[in-house]
């Protein structure tokens, strides 16, 4: 009966444009297949779109990821996907989500659930077969809108006017929203800059200043990956015109001393911000010729590999960024020895820094984007039958000469200098 008046009293036939569009994605995408796999399980089995997919095509955004609620428990959302022979892991299957996994697309199927207790960090979860228990667990309005295939929505806080009116509203309490996951507090903030045309409710600020220490509840992984969506969000700019959003950040990530510098970013800075990756906005936001690089990068989990594009940038800042600087000879070394990307980060990270734009920066750019990777054309087993040096020291010693003088030369060396080396 339950559901039946949830269809009756909370859905709305969605005209033109969203039920369209949601219809798109069922039928352009394997998404069908998932449909069918489970709304054919059993009589009262169903799956509904929910959160950023349908909030996406609402604004008329891009759809880059495709979540589903069902009222099938994660146990039963296994059998379904099997008897259709779709591939699937489980993700959490604690917090009842299921991915499958449809010609390399993937789509996160969560079971309706009502939380039983939470910390700030974590919550323990109870299956559900109601949508609007399930709704009313969620953050804000506009991630709890539900849709069928067809394009029928299920919208039982008003997320769709709320996103079309820009309000960014938690359902329910705000602060009991907030002490149920701290991360929401990151969340409101992306969501706000990307979706409100409002201005900040006075008591949410309240409330988020009041519940901010809970912010060290959460693991360091969960933070950085709540930034990285809001760095690469399409109105990441806007944080650094709205003080109160800003002011939020700097108390969450101390660490992050350098964003009033984006308050005044030059044209090139601003034209490339979100081209920019994530690994390279945090450089922009870190490096300040203290140690605040070290300690950051020990206070958050970052991969061996970011953590060196981060150092180089970080030596190049404290050694050499002068534009005087910035010569194909010095920059050559740098190419050879560090790779491509480390170079083309040094000069963006002068470019992004500058206040002025130099142009010769913005062609260097180019040069080393298309500048094909040089192999030194002398080796150990050349030196070794041409001139009868041993291996060894000596050896190793006449190859790193070799190779020094060749990528101050632009990679090029005559003969005559190898010889000379080698008979040096």
């Amino acid at each position: 009966m339950d559901n039946f008046l949830n269809k009756i009293f909370f859905r709305s036939q969605n005209l033109d444009y969203i039920s369209q569009k949601i219809k798109n994605v069922t039928q352009q995408t394997s998404a069908s297949k998932i449909f069918k796999a489970i709304n054919t399980y059993s009589e009262n089995s169903e799956i509904r779109y929910v959160g950023g997919c349908i909030r996406k095509i609402i604004k008329k955004e891009n759809v880059d990821d495709i979540d589903l609620a069902t009222n099938l428990s994660p146990s039963q959302v296994c059998e379904a996907l099997k008897k259709k022979k779709i591939n699937f892991y489980e993700t959490g299957i604690e917090h009842g989500t299921i991915t499958a996994i449809i010609e390399e697309q993937k789509y996160e199927i969560t079971s309706l659930r009502k939380d039983v207790t939470t910390d700030g960090r974590h919550a323990k979860v109870k299956f559900s077969s109601d949508w609007k228990t399930d709704a009313g667990r969620r953050d804000f309005s506009i991630n709890s809108i539900y849709s069928d295939g067809e394009g029928n929505l299920f919208d039982p806080f008003n997320g769709k006017k709320d996103l079309e009116d820009g309000h960014i509203d938690f359902i329910g309490d705000a602060e009991k929203r907030i002490k149920e996951d701290y991360l929401r507090i990151l969340r409101y903030i992306r969501f706000f800059l990307n979706y409100s045309s409002q201005k900040h409710k006075p008591k949410i600020i309240k409330i988020i200043k009041r519940n901010i220490k809970g912010i060290s509840k959460l693991s360091s992984d969960r933070l950085l990956d709540e930034f990285k969506k809001l760095t690469k969000s399409f109105n990441f700019i806007k944080l650094f015109k709205d003080q109160e959003s800003l002011e939020l950040i700097e108390i969450i990530f101390p660490q992050l001393k350098n964003l009033e510098d984006f308050k005044k970013m030059n044209n090139y800075a601003v034209d490339n911000l979100l081209k920019a990756d994530f690994i390279f906005l945090l450089s922009l936001m870190i490096i300040d010729g203290t140690d605040n690089v070290e300690y950051f990068l020990y206070k958050f989990n970052i991969s061996k590999k970011d953590q060196n594009r981060i150092k180089i940038i970080n030596f190049f800042y404290k050694e050499k960024m002068n534009i005087k600087n910035f010569t194909e000879k010095n920059l050559n070394k740098i190419f050879y020895f560090k790779g491509r990307q480390a170079v083309i980060d040094i000069i963006n990270f002068k470019l992004f820094k500058s206040n002025k734009i130099e142009k010769k920066l913005v062609k260097l750019i180019q040069v080393y984007k298309n500048k094909i990777f040089p192999t030194i054309p002398v080796s150990a087993n050349m030196l070794i039958s041409k001139y009868n040096i041993p291996e060894g020291k000596i050896l190793g010693n006449k190859l790193k000469m070799i190779e020094e003088i060749w990528v101050q030369n632009d990679f090029q060396i005559s003969e005559k200098q190898i010889q000379k080396i080698a008979k040096g």
